[in-house]
């Protein structure tokens, strides 16, 4: 089973749209990002988001590419600031190919405490748009296969 992290796509101020919807570089961004990872042969069966404007926005243009006709469903516990043990339980479980997308602190977090145990220990940076794929192996622990950052798709 693989999991896909995903931060949100560069947002805009809250001065220019208070409810912090996707820019225009983080809509490219994104949709590039799609594009190289269907090239990849990457499908999940869902795609999971937190609810913020940009997440959702996120989230969609994903979809496009990665889960049509999959699962899109907003799901609480994946806020910046939220615990990250109740999705590392529940995902334990779970047998579909997934992608989470949301926001830091929280993506590093759960990156940290499923390949290492510990939420606290760092092991990736994310920007906006990256994208971090877990795999869990027959052991039952979780490795890390893939981080690609926008900024790497010219």
């Amino acid at each position: 089973m693989k999991l896909y992290l995903v931060q949100h796509g560069d947002a805009l101020s809250k001065e220019v749209d208070p409810g912090r919807g996707l820019s225009d570089q983080g809509k490219e961004d994104i949709t590039n990002m799609a594009a190289f990872l269907a090239r990849g042969y990457v499908q999940v069966e869902r795609i999971l988001h937190s609810g913020k404007k940009r997440a959702g926005e996120t989230a969609l243009l994903l979809q496009n590419c990665l889960a049509p006709g999959g699962e899109f469903s907003q799901v609480d516990g994946i806020a910046p600031l939220d615990p990250v043990e109740g999705v590392a339980k529940e995902a334990d479980d779970w047998q579909e190919d997934t992608m989470l997308v949301g926001h830091l602190p929280y993506m590093g977090k759960l990156v940290s405490r499923l390949v290492t145990g510990k939420e606290d220990v760092p092991l990736v940076t994310f920007q906006p748009g990256s994208v971090v794929c877990l795999e869990r192996v027959e052991t039952g622990s979780w490795i890390l296969v893939l981080m690609v950052r926008p900024e790497v798709l010219c």
